[in-house]
């Protein structure tokens, strides 16, 4: 897909990932809006040209306004890219006795449900086709203690894309997923320099933390190579987690 044709979509499309998503397809010349729950991304979307709209991801009727109205400002929707998410850090039974059934809900809901509710309102708009891309982790291959909500929702877009692609093949529709290593996100930057060094240590190479351009690149890539569909690919420098 010519990328300076592309009308997309980003949620949690104002930090992080997302962001540099964003700019990074607004400096390429495509057409974006920003659905973040955060109404502050809408200074962010007027100081790269984006368009913004409020959303929660998991809320069927925001979700179907937020892409009306973008539809209506990009004149079409043919791309959704699904940064929306939260982490939880929470044992299977812990000092407080089992697991939280609210948080894991809470966090399948965002992370997994959000991504569908996205995915499948933005192709039914997709006329000419496009593409889907959702956001993994490698907590969906590699999950760590604590991560039972976490690496769940993120193994469930893993699984999500083969079937999702197979189903919107015949609309011209492809589905892909990426799956970040430790990325260099607003939860990490105030951890300070120490702690940024021990989650790098165990990276293969190149020893350091993921920039999220990184992720923009390679969301990039995957809109104009049309035949990248249906599979996750890890982006990670090679990390195994322990």
């Amino acid at each position: 897909m010519d990328i300076t044709k592309v009308k997309a979509v980003v949620t949690g499309g104002a930090s992080g990932l997302g962001k540099a998503t964003t700019k990074a397809l607004r400096d390429a010349g495509a057409s974006v809006t920003i659905f973040d729950l955060d109404p502050k991304g809408a200074d962010y979307a007027a100081e790269i040209g984006a368009e913004f709209a409020q959303t929660n991801v998991t809320d069927e009727g925001s979700v179907e306004t937020a892409i009306a109205y973008a539809v209506d400002k990009m004149g079409g929707l043919n791309t959704a890219i699904n940064c929306a998410g939260i982490a939880t850090a929470e044992g299977t039974v812990g000092r407080n006795g089992p697991h939280a059934l609210d948080s894991f809900q809470r966090t399948i809901d965002i992370n997994l449900v959000g991504s569908f509710n996205v995915g499948r309102l933005a192709a039914a708009q997709m006329a000419e086709g496009g593409v889907i891309i959702n956001t993994a982790s490698i907590a969906a291959f590699d999950g760590q203690r604590g991560q039972s909500a976490y690496a769940a929702s993120k193994a469930g877009i893993t699984g999500l894309s083969l079937p999702m692609a197979r189903d919107l093949a015949r609309n011209g529709i492809r589905v892909m997923a990426i799956a970040p290593g430790v990325f260099m996100t607003p939860m990490l930057e105030g951890l300070g320099d120490e702690v940024h060094e021990a989650l790098a240590k165990d990276v293969t190479f190149p020893k350091r933390l993921g920039d999220p351009a990184e992720y923009a690149a390679l969301a990039k890539f995957i809109i104009e190579c049309d035949y990248m569909n249906g599979t996750t690919i890890r982006l990670d420098g090679a990390l195994r987690m322990p």
